[in-house]
């Protein structure tokens, strides 16, 4: 699906987001975690512990082949991405919670991504489809690389430096995701007609799952508003990015159009789902100031 100077621009691109991820750990953002650790544990557990579950349900329940499988198991075990921060500013949710909770899942990622797949992996292993699991560590492992260097140079240079490092590292990580949806759409829009219904509902599915469960979770640990909407995203959409690369770095090149698909159409239709939600919400804000 993709050729060896795309794998390549990929690759910076995410070491590039990683650095901007990095040069945003500050103690401003510990201090956010801090004063809602609720917030913070409820979004975190929502994202690492019920995703995951609900990703393998799907894929268990509407019988999907074993690539694709595994594929939306990877999609659900993903931190969030910084476009759920756009859809928390956008939303009027807890924008600071929002970034603090990105920030800090990314690291929290790096550890539950391979584990669920040890865990939950299994039921979609085949002769034909394996998870690379040490490649897939490996890759993990050597984003830490950047985070580290990047929290090093904010200590050296200061706030501006990591102002920087955060808006470039955040293009970076849009970049990847129009590169990728681009040419996955482009390269593939014959096969897409050929998907199933069981896999464009897996796709959906999580989506919606993942916004519904962390609204509902938030509402029921007595969160306010603006802290349930920035759960909400937090926990539904996930970091697409990060998928697409550690399958494009992680796995055999045999296996990339397989596992592929149902990331991309996740990517496509959080897109939709998180709008939707977002004009809801404004919806509702408008009615209250009305009234």
């Amino acid at each position: 699906m993709l050729q060896g100077p795309e794998k390549a621009l990929i690759t910076v691109l995410l070491a590039v987001l990683m650095f901007g991820m990095g040069a945003s750990l500050s103690r401003d953002q510990m201090q956010v975690v801090l004063t809602r650790p609720r917030a913070f544990a409820i979004g975190s557990l929502s994202q690492f512990f019920v995703m995951p579950l609900l990703a393998y349900a799907l894929a268990v329940g509407l019988g999907l082949p074993a690539a694709s499988g595994l594929s939306l198991l990877l999609m659900g075990t993903c931190p969030g991405g910084a476009t759920s921060n756009l859809f928390a500013h956008l939303s009027k949710a807890d924008v600071a919670l929002s970034i603090a909770m990105t920030a800090f899942s990314k690291l929290l990622g790096l550890v539950m991504m391979p584990l669920w797949l040890a865990l939950l992996g299994g039921r979609f292993l085949s002769a034909d489809v394996t998870v690379p699991y040490r490649d897939v560590v490996l890759t993990l492992a050597l984003l830490l690389v950047p985070v580290g260097l990047a929290m090093l140079g904010r200590a050296r240079f200061g706030a501006g430096f990591a102002a920087r490092a955060e808006q470039v590292g955040s293009f970076a990580g849009m970049a990847v995701l129009v590169v990728l949806v681009v040419l996955g759409v482009f390269r593939n829009r014959a096969l897409f007609a050929q998907l199933t219904a069981a896999e464009y509902g897996a796709a959906v599915g999580l989506g919606v799952s993942g916004l519904v469960f962390g609204r509902v979770a938030s509402r029921l640990a007595g969160l306010d508003e603006p802290q349930t909407r920035t759960v909400a995203f937090e926990t539904g959409v996930q970091n697409s990015a990060l998928c697409f690369a550690v399958i494009v770095t992680s796995f055999p090149d045999a296996l990339h159009e397989a596992l592929l698909r149902l990331p991309l159409l996740y990517a496509l239709f959080i897109l939709v789902e998180a709008s939707a939600l977002v004009a809801l919400y404004r919806a509702l804000d408008r009615r209250a100031v009305a009234a």
